[in-house]
This record gives C-alpha cells, structure tokens and sequence, in this order.
C-alpha cells in the first residue's frame, strides 16, 4: 500500500520568520490502515493484557490503595518527560508539606499533574464524555500553579508554538498555525466520539494521541495531557474500569523511537508503524502494572504476617501498617486523621512497625517525623529515576 503524508504545510511567518507549519488532516487515516499480520498480532496481545489488567481487582483487597500511590507514580513520571527532577519520594512529602531540599517549582507541577488526573478521572467517572471542553479543563488544572500559569491555562493556543529548537526556525517540528487548532480539534472530537468508527479502542487510543501530539493545541503542558487522555479514553470505552494504564515509562524509555514514529506517521504516513508501537507499550505497561501490583500485595501480605505474629503487642499495628499501604510517606498526624487513632496511640504502632523494619523514619528528628514505608516505596520507585 503506497502511503502519503497525513497532512499539508502551510508557510506561515513567526517574529518575521517564515516557517512550514503542519495542518494534519482529520482522522480517520486515508488509506484504511493495513491491520493484518504482526501488527494484528500485537494488538490482540495488547487487548489480552488489559484483560487481565482490568481484573487486578479481584486480587487487590482495595484497588484504591494502589490507585492513590500509582497515579502519583505516573504523574511523576510524566512530568519528568517534560523536564521536571522531581522523584515520587518527593511529591509524597510535598503532600505532607514536608518538602526540604525539593526543587519548588518541579514539584509543583507535579502535584499540579496529579490534581489534573483526578479531575479528569472525576468527569469521566460522573459520565462526562472525553470532550474539548473536558481536554481544556485538565488543562486549566494542570497549569494552575507553578510555571506554566502564564501559559493561557485551559485555553488553545492563539500563537504559534514549535517542537524542540531555539526558535521556529530550527524546530524539530511546528504544528499547524493558531488560526487551525480550533478546528482540528473539533475534528478530533468528533473521531472520539464516532461510534461508526471500526477502530478498537487501542487504535483509536493510538490514532488520537498522535493527532493530539500533532495539533498541540496549548501553549504548554501538550505531552502530559495527551498521555492523560489514553487512559481517559480507556476507561470511556469500557476497556478499562479503574485507570490503572499510563503509558509515561513506556515512552520515557523509548524516547527516540516515539519521536521518530510520530515524525513518520506525519512525513509518510506510517501508522502501522505507530500503532504496532502502541499496542507493544499497552502490553508492556499493562503487564507491569499487573506485576508491580502483585509485588505490592507480597510486601502488604508479608508484613501484615509479620505484625500478627507479634498478637497482643502490635497494638493497632496492623490498622496503621494499611493506611501506609496508601501513603507509603506519611507523619504521625496525618495517620492520626486517616485512621482516627490517638497520636500516642500511633507512635506505639510506628515503633512496632520500626522494630520489624517495614517502615523507616527519614528525618531524624524529634518533631515533625516523616515515616517511610521502604519496601512499598521500592516497588513503585522503579523507573522513576529523573532523567
């Protein structure tokens, strides 16, 4: 099948410089996609690993303890693509307002990240449909505070912005000029929302996240809102119930290769190409989330044994060790609030926990002690090293 580009260029000119901005064309692809052999392959692989994503359920004891720690993984991660240093570690002591040493400003943003995500997640679960106006809303939350504030929260851009370069000149990529966003994106959601459309819910997934990469409709915070999306749209296509799928290590590990595969779908059309890559990172991601929650149900289950077996001098051991399960980073007054125990009552279960090496007191001090609950800590640490 003899591909051709997936869009046009229209020269426009940027602080008196003339640049070749691409106008993509609206989905869905011409010519159909050739979905036959290895690529039909992966996806089916992909389908059959969010399968059994989707049932994690039945083997977490509460699929929103694992849900409060990994979307703050995620958030990390996907803030770390964009440049920000912040570790998990980081962003869990910021939320106890214990932060000493972080970089303010990188934290910010991803607790900004995080607020986005379940902004988002609260729409889509109160049945909002996946929308411009949901896509903008995230925004507006996403650059809330922090850096990006002066970047025209929740609106599309109205100039024109690049891909990598010091200017429009020398970019890796400049998407369409401001005057087309509006109906690009239009275009894009009336894709989402065709159900005439033959495309799985993994294509369309894949197909929209290029389209979305490609328009880059706001002035910043285009890449975490795109990777926020895939799960949304997961989750609105009955793939998913619970967003467990975020696919920012994935491509934080394959960095070049992503870039490279949006540039061919963009120069020649390669879709297949994407869309085998996609389908290979849902079944990597998926397969991972699924292990890094069994490892996370061993550690709770093993160190759950551990306090039982100490019967009467656990004291409330086992009911503090549970709420760590959520915050693996938390104060003596913050467990106090969740668990409505007395604060001396929660420093005999820490010091229990303490003497059996499952949690870990960071700071050193007297007051304000932070307590660390390592081996949940080393678990969903994993890949989340700043670039």
């Amino acid at each position: 099948m003899k591909r051709v580009a997936t869009g046009t260029y229209e020269t426009t000119s940027v602080t008196g410089e003339m640049v070749e901005a691409f106008v993509p064309h609206a989905l869905p692809p011409r010519p159909p996609l050739d979905l036959n052999g290895p690529v039909r392959e992966q996806l089916d692989r992909a389908l059959l690993a969010l399968g059994r994503l989707d049932g994690v359920s039945s083997f977490l004891p509460d699929v929103h303890l694992f849900l409060y720690s990994y979307v703050r993984k995620e958030a990390v991660l996907s803030s770390q693509i964009e440049g920000t240093q912040s570790t998990l570690s980081d962003l869990l002591l910021f939320e106890l307002k214990e932060a000493p040493g972080v970089p303010l400003s990188d934290v910010v943003e991803v607790s900004n990240y995080v607020r986005a995500m379940e902004h988002g997640l609260r729409r889509v679960r109160g049945g909002f449909p996946i929308s411009n106006r949901l896509t903008r809303e995230i925004h507006e939350v996403l650059l809330s505070r922090g850096r990006g504030a002066g970047k025209a929260p929740g609106e599309f851009r109205r100039s024109q912005n690049w891909i990598g370069g010091t200017r429009p000149g020398n970019a890796r990529f400049v998407p369409p000029p401001p005057q087309y966003v509006q109906d690009a994106m239009s275009a894009l959601e009336l894709f989402l929302h065709d159900g005439g459309t033959q495309s799985s819910a993994v294509v369309k997934a894949g197909l929209s996240h290029v389209q979305f990469e490609t328009i880059h409709p706001f002035l910043d915070g285009n890449g975490r809102v795109g990777r926020l999306l895939i799960t949304l749209l997961l989750c609105t296509e009955g793939i998913l119930r619970e967003p467990l799928l975020y696919l920012s290590l994935y491509f934080k590990q394959h960095r070049a290769r992503y870039y490279e595969l949006l540039d061919g779908v963009r120069r020649e059309g390669d879709w297949e190409a994407w869309i085998a890559f996609f389908a290979e990172g849902v079944t990597e991601t998926a397969e991972g989330a699924v292990a890094t929650a069994r490892q996370l149900v061993d550690i709770a289950e093993r160190d759950r044994e551990k306090v039982q077996r100490l019967g009467r001098r656990a004291g409330s051991g086992e009911i503090v060790h549970r709420s760590l399960q959520s915050m693996p980073v938390c104060t003596i007054p913050r467990l106090a609030k969740r668990t409505k125990l007395t604060l001396p009552t929660i420093v005999k279960a820490l010091d229990v926990l303490a003497e059996l090496r499952i949690v870990r007191e960071i700071t050193g001090k007297k007051r304000h002690r932070v307590y660390h609950y390592d081996g949940y800590m080393n678990v969903l640490n994993q890949g989340t090293e700043p670039l």
